[in-house]
């Protein structure tokens, strides 16, 4: 920044079926209006898994700055547009991880990269790779120290850092909302945006792009419906702990015992695969059985013999011993576009993003909006 069962419960003997417990992506995020939409991400310009991580700090600012009001992805995707052109030229792992890192030029007051003002090293070079000045880094391009104030770890995997998609796009969200700015209003949008660069040609750059994504995500010719609210939901359980049997409608919760690894989710708080699902789609007002298998027969069917492309985000995506038998189903989670999806994995590993060629034994997907 510039400032100047093995997964799910599985089928078990004698016992009923629980579950643990480059075509164009369209993926689904609410628009200004408030209302859902889906969003090209090829026609936005938008690498996929970063829209992703502008849907993920979005959703997660409210429990960092409780007072916020009005942030989205829009406006983390037109921060993100002006400082690293959504990391361009990057690879962006799964779990947000951005190689090679980008950081800006050396803050040194030379004038190179518009620099007047030395500013000297203050993380030792462990981000910005330089032990005598500061460099911005990367995709929301914070200084060091800024980062150190704000930064979050996005996607719960214990470690933040500003390379990663999800902590740095979090961080964003939290510095832009302030105290608790209301960014629905256009005075104080531009005031945070202000606050991030001291320019006010940057405020109308950055507010262009965020325009232009708002409008994106309402183009009428767009798919309706709550898939963003599912998909925003689930990104938002990021870190939570796998419970072995945990989790539902109403949130993560202690589990049952035991899993065939030995997890006794009673002692955890948190979802199984089954669980997140259950929850974020309550969240959009639909009540889906508890198990994996139940779940596949809730909407319409998606086989597995369709592929993976047959597949639209905010879809379940299910894994079974059999593709064409829900009774063998043991998996489920939440497509994401692009050929992720979010998901609850399995005991010691919590919700996060994974390929949906992370399990070898895809059995379909199911609509249900």
């Amino acid at each position: 920044m510039r400032k100047t069962q093995a997964g799910c419960l599985v089928l078990l003997l004698l016992a009923v079926t629980a579950c643990c417990t480059a075509p164009v992506l369209m993926v689904a995020a609410a628009g200004r209006s408030g209302g859902q939409g889906q969003v090209d991400a090829a026609a936005s310009g938008i690498p996929a898994r970063m829209l992703a991580a502008y849907l993920t700090g979005a959703s997660q600012v409210t429990a960092y700055v409780p007072g916020c009001r009005g942030m989205r992805w829009q406006i983390l995707a037109g921060i993100a547009r002006v400082e690293s052109d959504h990391a361009a030229g990057r690879q962006i792992a799964p779990n947000g991880d951005i190689t090679p890192p980008i950081t800006g030029p050396r803050l040194d007051g030379s004038g190179a990269g518009g620099n007047t003002t030395a500013i000297p090293d203050t993380d030792d070079g462990t981000w910005d790779g330089d032990t005598a000045y500061e460099r911005a880094v990367g995709p929301f391009q914070f200084l060091p120290e800024t980062f150190r104030a704000y930064g979050k770890d996005g996607n719960g995997d214990g470690t933040v850092s500003p390379h990663n998609a999800d902590d740095a796009a979090t961080a964003a969200a939290v510095y832009l909302c302030g105290n608790g700015h209301d960014l629905t209003d256009r005075d104080q949008l531009r005031a945070a945006i202000q606050t991030y660069n001291l320019s006010w040609a940057y405020v109308d750059d950055v507010v262009s792009g965020i325009d232009r994504y708002d409008a994106l995500g309402n183009t009428p010719n767009a798919p309706t419906g709550n898939a963003g609210v599912v998909i925003e939901t689930a990104l938002a359980q990021q870190g939570i702990p796998y419970s072995w049997g945990g989790g539902g409608p109403d949130g993560p919760s202690a589990g049952i015992c035991c899993s065939p690894g030995g997890q006794d989710g009673r002692t955890v708080t948190g979802f199984d695969c089954s669980g997140l699902t259950q929850y974020a789609y309550a969240k959009a007002g639909i009540n889906l059985p508890r198990t994996a298998a139940e779940q596949a027969g809730a909407g319409q069917r998606i086989p597995a013999s369709a592929g993976f492309g047959a597949l639209q985000p905010g879809d379940l995506i299910f894994y079974g011993y059999s593709p064409t038998a829900d009774s063998t189903i043991h998996h489920v989670g939440i497509y994401l576009g692009d050929g992720q999806m979010i998901n609850a994995p399995r005991p010691g590993k919590p919700v996060g993003i994974d390929p949906v060629t992370a399990m070898p034994d895809y059995a379909g997907g199911t609509r249900l909006l």
